[in-house]
């Protein structure tokens, strides 16, 4: 039975989760299941994570949320952990403590916990009917998400009816992802009508298209869906234009009344940079050419050189390593300013402040000592700059990216990339890896110009808005 009592969270406990899921929480052996990143310093274990799912403190909540995506479905993969989270977080839907609600870094928007909680289970559906060469990182993984899909089913089903409209979306499009399996197909046509009246004409973006791919999956007629939804991309495609048109009168004006005027799109952002109508397409390869080589960063100033453009030599650098969307060193995303102090073992040089009425927010941290600046959004750490000259030398896939020519590090990284979508570049003309997180800035060392790396979330991606101003002058 659903209870759907206005929650308290007064008295709430990080680790009160019902009995179910405490059971399930209890007798599974997660030493022995990783995620992404399991033992890496500062960074939660999975157990962790699900224990702060209902905690106390919404901020405790949104950042347990987000650990969720970044480290149990990090870059289209599952891992030993996952399935076994995904039966925990199934048994907490039905708590009233998931009625709260609060903004959830992947998604517009205010919805509920629980809502969210279904999306996140939504996401592991897709991913778990991928194949191996997909993403998903083995056999077994993969197996193990698979075999989870019914007992889900059973825990998702009667929220496909519930009075929030946001979480009967969420339940209709993880329950319509979970039929994948060929042990679910008998309950297709209960689902299929709900897929086409609800999730085909919701505002998610992201829901549309489960619509029209599962129902084509189900062999039903979706040329109107699939109509419907280019007639909606001209339109607002045409009222951009026009709405950016400075020269557009009347009409620009009716273009951006009408821009107001519809549903703003909650679709996550694709943590990937990569289009989900691409899902069943092949990858392409990379660009074709020599493979270049891997970068290799400036060998540093000579001995006693202590002038203002001094390049740290390499065994003056801390060596870090950057994972995807997940952290970078000892730094995972989402750590407060004191984490991070503590796990550096150094305090700011400089802290700045933004102020939004009577209240200030962190904008940024320079850590001078170790070469890098933490820069916050809520007070969670999003993104971390490495000085050229000075930071730590930090590798992706065994490469250097920092205090190296831009335009090897540039060049290695473009044929790295094998994803549609994954490369823009910002107003600054820097480089920005949707697939990864990650830009690539020069910065000044006398008379040449280094690689100050960028490692992002993906609300930072748009360089010229995210960066606070000071950020542009390090060039």
């Amino acid at each position: 039975m659903i209870n759907e009592m206005t929650p308290d969270l007064s008295g709430a406990s990080a680790s009160s989760l019902p009995p179910r899921a405490q059971a399930e929480l209890a007798g599974t052996a997660w030493e022995e299941l990783p995620h992404v990143c399991t033992g890496r310093q500062g960074v939660p274990d999975t157990a962790d994570i699900l224990g702060a799912v209902l905690a106390t403190d919404p901020a405790g909540r949104v950042q347990a949320v987000s650990d969720l995506y970044r480290l149990l479905l990090n870059q289209e993969q599952v891992f030993p952990a996952t399935a076994p989270a995904a039966l925990v977080l199934a048994y907490l839907l039905d708590d009233a403590r998931t009625l709260s609600e609060d903004r959830w870094e992947c998604r517009a928007g205010r919805r509920s916990l629980r809502a969210e909680l279904l999306n996140w289970l939504a996401s592991f559906a897709d991913i778990a009917r991928l194949d191996v060469e997909d993403g998903v990182d083995t056999a077994q993984n993969l197996a193990d998400a698979r075999a989870a899909r019914p007992i889900l089913h059973d825990r998702i089903a009667d929220f496909c009816d519930a009075d929030d409209p946001l979480v009967r979306e969420a339940a209709l499009a993880a329950t319509a992802l979970l039929l994948a399996d060929p042990s679910l197909a008998s309950s297709v046509p209960r689902y299929a009508p709900a897929v086409r009246s609800v999730l085909a004409v919701s505002a998610d973006s992201y829901y549309r298209w489960i619509a029209r791919e599962r129902l084509a999956a189900w062999g039903e007629d979706v040329t109107g869906l699939v109509t419907a939804e280019e007639e909606r991309r001209a339109a607002l495609d045409r009222a951009g234009e026009l709405a950016e048109d400075p020269f557009g009168g009347p009409e620009q004006e009716q273009a951006i009344r009408w821009l107001e005027e519809q549903p703003e799109d909650t679709a996550a952002p694709e943590r990937l940079g990569r289009r989900r109508g691409h899902r069943t397409a092949p990858v392409p390869a990379a660009p074709h050419g020599p493979v270049p080589e891997l970068p290799f960063a400036d060998p540093g100033s000579e001995a006693g050189y202590c002038g203002p453009w001094r390049i740290a030599r390499e065994e003056e650098r801390a060596d870090w390593t950057f994972t995807p969307y997940v952290g970078v060193g000892p730094l995972h995303f989402g750590m407060a300013l004191e984490e991070i102090t503590r796990v550096l073992g150094e305090g700011p040089a400089v802290s700045s402040y933004s102020h939004h009425g009577e209240d200030q927010q962190l904008s940024y941290a320079d850590f001078t000592e170790i070469g890098i600046r933490a820069l916050f959004h809520d007070g969670r750490l999003g993104c971390v700059a490495a000085d050229a000259l000075t930071g730590p030398q930090v590798r992706l896939d065994a490469a250097p990216l920092t205090g190296c020519a831009p335009s090897h590090v540039e060049d290695w990284l473009i044929h790295r990339a094998t994803r549609p979508g994954s490369l823009a570049y910002s107003v600054a003309g820097d480089p920005v890896f949707a697939d990864i997180g990650l830009a690539i800035r020069s910065q000044r060392a006398g008379d040449i110009v280094l690689t100050r790396p960028l490692f992002l979330l993906h609300d930072w991606l748009d360089l010229w808005h995210a960066l606070p101003s000071e950020e542009w002058n390090c060039s």
